[in-house]
């Protein structure tokens, strides 16, 4: 068939054609912006889940469905080891900006972006060794840095500052502000307990701002080692596989557009090559396009997408992440998949090489901070990406 027309689109973070099995999530957040735009209390939002099940899609919806409601807005994506001083400070410049064009008060603007400046150059500059900053970053805003106000150069402080006066800049509106956060997990600790203290304050206050994040299976432990009343703090959405009316939605939907379609068997065979993931749904999707010679698409052209889908995602998707890892990670991750597909105890990793638990320590650590490992639980590792055991077993040792 026409490979142009191909509706499907597997990627990082791109948006499937049919964005199936999600309705639930959608309903949730258009309560949180319903109830934030009446000025009644929300907690913010998090979602998490294992890579490839859409969570970044998800976010990026929900930044849409803010956008229509005129809210102002802005999206991160958090690192390892770097501070959320500035991105924050940019996101929340580009949520302001949305807004102004409508503020009836131009000095109310711009009395906030001075505080947002004094923000964004309050921190420590990378390497100084503790050196306040002087003045190096300057955000594109036009107004001198103001004083006293989220310029402590203590995160916590600053950050809950900025939050109070980004809000009341949205209440003269009548909207609210979003913060997008992706990878949300890799916030440093430190960060963490600021965003979570500063999230805090907000719901207290009632403030029209909220952050909604999306991360690892274990964000949540990650926000409760950091303030204990996290888990009271955020309401949390775990996204998972899609069940087997979903998965087939996202396949028929955007063929039946172009007036094509899949046989019952083919439909059979696709959910059991790609288990309900969303994007191995579209990666195996958009290969048996392509080698279909016509509608409908057929059990016996999945055969023959199947080796050329699962060579791709063994490239890309797999491929591509275990070739961070290090020859000790490495090793680390054979014996986790030796022992099947469920999170397993590092004792029985250890056990699997021969090793001492102790001697293991960096390579879990640096597994875990390349996002190629979570640790479920205590004691307990598991991959972050599904049907990554699966791969490694088939490579050759």
């Amino acid at each position: 068939m026409d490979p142009v027309r191909n509706p499907y689109a597997p990627g990082a973070g791109q948006r499937p054609p049919e964005l199936a099995g999600r309705d639930r999530e959608l309903q949730q957040f258009e309560v949180v912006l319903e109830r934030v735009a009446r000025g009644r209390p929300e907690r913010s939002m998090i979602l998490t889940g294992l890579r490839g099940v859409g969570k970044t899609v998800l976010l990026n919806t929900f930044r849409s469905m803010a956008i229509q409601r005129l809210w102002g807005t802005g999206k991160i994506e958090a690192r390892p080891e770097q501070s959320i001083r500035r991105p924050v400070a940019a996101a929340l410049h580009m949520a302001v900006r949305e807004l102004a064009p409508r503020h009836r008060a131009p000095d109310r603007i711009e009395g906030f972006l001075g505080v947002l400046k004094a923000f964004a150059q309050a921190g420590e500059e990378p390497g100084g060794k503790g050196r306040s900053r002087v003045h190096r970053w300057q955000p594109g805003i036009d107004v001198p840095a103001a004083r006293g106000r989220a310029d402590s150069g203590d995160l916590e402080i600053d950050l809950t500052e900025l939050f109070v006066d980004a809000a009341s800049v949205a209440t003269d509106l009548g909207v609210g502000i979003g913060l997008f956060v992706d990878e949300m997990q890799d916030i440093p600790a430190d960060d963490v307990s600021a965003l979570c203290a500063a999230c805090h304050e907000l719901s207290q206050s009632g403030g029209p701002l909220i952050v909604v994040g999306a991360g690892l299976p274990h964000l949540p432990a990650v926000l409760s080692a950091s303030k204990s009343y996290s888990e009271r703090l955020f309401r949390y959405a775990r996204i998972d596989r899609l069940d087997r009316g979903s998965a087939d939605q996202a396949l028929l939907a955007p063929a039946e557009r172009e007036e094509v379609t899949f046989t019952q068997d083919a439909l059979d065979a696709l959910y059991e090559a790609a288990d309900g993931y969303p994007y191995f749904v579209q990666a195996y999707g958009k290969v048996a396009w392509d080698v279909a010679p016509g509608s409908p698409i057929t059990a016996d052209d999945i055969k023959v997408a199947a080796p050329e889908a699962e060579s791709e995602l063994a490239v890309g998707f797999f491929g591509s992440r275990y070739e961070r890892a290090t020859p000790a990670e490495r090793d680390y991750m054979r014996a986790m998949a030796a022992l099947g597909d469920e999170p397993v105890p590092t004792s029985a990793v250890a056990d699997e090489l021969g090793r001492k638990p102790s001697s293991l320590s960096p390579a879990r650590d640096g597994l875990i901070k390349k996002g190629l490992i979570y640790s479920a639980e205590r004691g307990l590792v598991a991959f972050t990406v599904p049907h990554f055991g699966k791969f490694l077993r088939a490579q050759p040792t």
